[in-house]
Protein backbone atom coordinates (compact mmCIF):
# COMPACT_ATOMS: atom_id res chain seq x y z
CA UNK A 1 0.00 0.00 0.00
CA UNK A 2 0.90 3.18 -0.98
CA UNK A 3 1.00 6.31 1.25
CA UNK A 4 0.21 8.93 -0.71
CA UNK A 5 1.66 12.50 0.89
CA UNK A 6 -1.36 14.19 1.90
CA UNK A 7 -1.67 11.16 4.86
CA UNK A 8 1.49 11.82 5.42
CA UNK A 9 1.20 15.45 6.52
CA UNK A 10 -1.67 14.58 8.49
CA UNK A 11 -0.01 12.37 10.54
CA UNK A 12 2.98 14.28 10.91
CA UNK A 13 0.49 17.21 12.23
CA UNK A 14 -0.72 14.86 14.82
CA UNK A 15 2.59 13.86 16.65
CA UNK A 16 3.30 17.69 17.01
CA UNK A 17 0.18 17.07 19.34
CA UNK A 18 1.50 13.95 21.08
CA UNK A 19 4.17 15.47 22.03
CA UNK A 20 2.27 18.53 23.49
CA UNK A 21 0.31 16.34 24.95
CA UNK A 22 3.04 14.19 26.80
CA UNK A 23 5.02 17.42 27.73
CA UNK A 24 1.52 18.62 29.85
CA UNK A 25 0.84 15.75 31.17
CA UNK A 26 3.99 14.37 31.98
CA UNK A 27 5.07 16.51 35.18
CA UNK A 28 1.75 16.12 36.69
CA UNK A 29 2.59 12.42 36.18
CA UNK A 30 5.88 12.68 37.91
CA UNK A 31 4.27 15.02 40.46
CA UNK A 32 1.53 12.21 41.57
CA UNK A 33 4.34 9.82 42.02
CA UNK A 34 6.61 11.33 43.62
CA UNK A 35 4.00 12.42 46.35
CA UNK A 36 2.47 9.57 46.75
CA UNK A 37 6.33 8.01 47.26
CA UNK A 38 6.49 10.95 50.21
CA UNK A 39 3.48 9.86 51.80
CA UNK A 40 4.14 6.70 51.39
CA UNK A 41 7.11 7.17 53.24
CA UNK A 42 6.17 9.71 55.93
CA UNK A 43 3.61 7.38 56.93
CA UNK A 44 5.78 4.33 57.58
CA UNK A 45 8.26 6.90 59.87
CA UNK A 46 5.02 7.43 61.43
CA UNK A 47 4.18 3.60 62.24
CA UNK A 48 8.13 3.22 62.93
CA UNK A 49 8.34 5.97 65.27
CA UNK A 50 4.69 4.15 67.33
CA UNK A 51 6.32 0.52 67.27
CA UNK A 52 9.67 2.25 68.54
CA UNK A 53 8.94 4.04 71.41
CA UNK A 54 6.46 0.82 72.09
CA UNK A 55 9.15 -1.72 72.14
CA UNK A 56 11.45 0.75 74.23
CA UNK A 57 8.61 1.16 77.11
CA UNK A 58 8.33 -2.83 76.84
CA UNK A 59 12.16 -3.27 77.32
CA UNK A 60 11.55 -0.39 80.14
CA UNK A 61 9.09 -2.02 82.86
CA UNK A 62 10.94 -5.23 83.31
CA UNK A 63 12.78 -6.01 86.14
CA UNK A 64 16.83 -5.52 85.75
CA UNK A 65 16.03 -3.07 82.92
CA UNK A 66 18.38 0.08 82.68
CA UNK A 67 18.13 3.32 80.39
CA UNK A 68 20.37 2.26 77.85
CA UNK A 69 18.45 -1.09 77.25
CA UNK A 70 15.32 0.93 76.69
CA UNK A 71 17.31 3.20 74.04
CA UNK A 72 18.58 0.27 72.19
CA UNK A 73 15.41 -1.35 72.03
CA UNK A 74 13.67 1.70 70.28
CA UNK A 75 16.62 2.26 68.39
CA UNK A 76 16.64 -1.05 66.70
CA UNK A 77 13.12 -0.85 65.70
CA UNK A 78 14.13 2.41 63.82
CA UNK A 79 17.80 1.15 62.36
CA UNK A 80 15.36 -1.73 61.10
CA UNK A 81 13.93 1.27 58.28
CA UNK A 82 16.51 3.34 58.06
CA UNK A 83 15.89 6.14 59.80
CA UNK A 84 18.52 8.56 61.11
CA UNK A 85 18.47 11.59 63.43
CA UNK A 86 15.84 10.39 65.81
CA UNK A 87 16.03 11.71 69.36
CA UNK A 88 15.20 8.79 71.76
CA UNK A 89 14.62 9.77 75.03
CA UNK A 90 13.92 8.17 78.17
CA UNK A 91 12.66 9.05 81.69
CA UNK A 92 13.70 8.47 84.06
CA UNK A 93 17.10 8.65 82.79
CA UNK A 94 18.36 5.92 85.50
CA UNK A 95 15.83 3.16 86.25
CA UNK A 96 15.79 1.36 89.50
CA UNK A 97 14.08 -0.65 91.96
CA UNK A 98 11.66 2.46 93.04
CA UNK A 99 10.59 3.34 89.48
CA UNK A 100 7.24 3.46 89.14
CA UNK A 101 6.81 4.43 85.23
CA UNK A 102 9.11 4.49 82.70
CA UNK A 103 8.25 6.91 79.82
CA UNK A 104 10.13 7.03 76.07
CA UNK A 105 9.91 9.70 73.63
CA UNK A 106 10.96 9.47 70.33
CA UNK A 107 11.27 12.24 67.57
CA UNK A 108 12.19 12.04 64.18
CA UNK A 109 13.11 14.92 61.42
CA UNK A 110 11.56 14.04 57.61
CA UNK A 111 13.76 16.50 55.98
CA UNK A 112 16.75 13.69 57.00
CA UNK A 113 14.15 10.68 56.12
CA UNK A 114 12.67 11.16 53.10
CA UNK A 115 12.82 9.19 49.84
CA UNK A 116 12.63 12.15 47.45
CA UNK A 117 13.52 15.87 47.96
CA UNK A 118 11.17 16.85 50.87
CA UNK A 119 8.18 19.09 49.23
CA UNK A 120 4.97 18.22 51.18
CA UNK A 121 6.67 17.35 55.19
CA UNK A 122 9.49 20.27 54.68
CA UNK A 123 10.80 20.94 58.70
CA UNK A 124 8.40 18.91 60.02
CA UNK A 125 9.07 15.75 63.20
CA UNK A 126 7.24 13.01 63.87
CA UNK A 127 6.90 12.72 67.66
CA UNK A 128 5.81 10.20 70.05
CA UNK A 129 5.51 9.01 73.58
CA UNK A 130 4.46 6.34 75.59
CA UNK A 131 4.70 5.69 79.60
CA UNK A 132 3.97 2.22 80.85
CA UNK A 133 4.02 1.49 84.27
CA UNK A 134 6.91 -0.87 86.09
CA UNK A 135 6.62 -4.39 86.62
CA UNK A 136 7.58 -5.43 90.29
CA UNK A 137 9.52 -9.01 90.90
CA UNK A 138 12.98 -9.87 90.79
CA UNK A 139 15.76 -8.38 88.90
CA UNK A 140 16.58 -10.00 86.06
CA UNK A 141 19.54 -9.73 83.50
CA UNK A 142 18.53 -8.23 79.70
CA UNK A 143 21.03 -8.20 77.21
Amino acid sequence: MRISSRQFERGSSRLGATVVEFAICCPVLFLFTFAALEFSRVNMIRQTVENSVYEGCRRGIVPGATAANVEAAARFVLDATLISGAQVTVTPSVITEDTTNVSVAVMVPTNANSWVAPFFFTDTQIASNLTMRRERGLSSNID
